[in-house]
């Protein structure tokens, strides 16, 4: 499961960089510059005040702080970063935890700016709402109405829909790892990640939504090194 559970944070990461950054730059609407592998102008960050602190994102909030402020987030295809990853589920799921409910931190703390009139904030809390949070939390519906028709109906629509999903997601991943010159080997692991990953991402959510509903402070989480 360590195996699987890595090669899905590859994946994940490879289409985010090669496909979502692209994408998102075109769009101008960037949400997010990694702060493991984010660089930034002194005089813009000296603008701001410096990072702030006011959630468990930085990274997410000063991105959106930036690009209120009028500066400009690209995408650089050449940087190059090491960093750790979460190797068990446990971690990766304490990890999840605190993105998630930063960036909903975030676009709390932002929100106004689908009001000031510039396209960043209609598209970028547009699309973190929307794929982010809303689609998400109506993924376990969807499950539960899947496997209902599949043990009480023809299951063959439900099957056919999922393996046109695993298709259409191993020629985007097989796009995505053609700039990095990775083997599409890696994609082994696209029909799994349905049944364990997805679960786990989308129950981040709602344990984030849930917590940010209730006013729960979550502390900082590590990884164990």
């Amino acid at each position: 499961m360590c195996r699987a559970s890595w090669t899905w944070q590859h994946i994940e990461y490879v289409i985010g960089f090669n496909l979502d950054r692209r994408a998102f730059e075109l769009l101008d609407c960037t949400a997010t510059v990694p702060g493991a592998i984010g660089a930034f102008r002194r005089s813009a960050l000296v603008a701001l005040g410096g990072v702030s602190t006011d959630t468990l994102a930085e990274d997410t909030d000063l991105t959106m702080a930036l690009c209120r402020a009028g500066w400009r987030v690209v995408y650089e295809e050449k940087a190059l970063a090491w960093a750790e990853a979460p190797t068990t589920l446990g971690q990766l799921w304490k990890q999840r935890y605190r993105w998630c409910y930063g960036t909903l931190q975030a676009m709390w703390k932002h929100r106004r700016s689908m009001l000031e009139g510039a396209s960043f904030g209609r598209r970028c809390l547009g699309y973190l709402t929307l794929f982010q949070v809303v689609l998400p939390l109506l993924a376990p519906v969807v499950d539960l109405m899947a496997f209902y028709s599949t043990v009480v109906g023809d299951p063959l629509p439900v099957v056919a829909v999922w393996a046109g999903f695993v298709a259409a997601q191993a020629v985007t991943g097989w796009y995505a790892l053609r700039p990095d010159g990775e083997r599409a080997s890696a994609l082994w692991v696209l029909p799994l990640q349905q049944f364990v990953y997805r679960q786990l991402m989308y129950l981040v959510v709602i344990q984030s939504v849930a917590t940010a509903i209730l006013g729960v402070r979550l502390r900082w989480h590590t990884i164990n090194r």
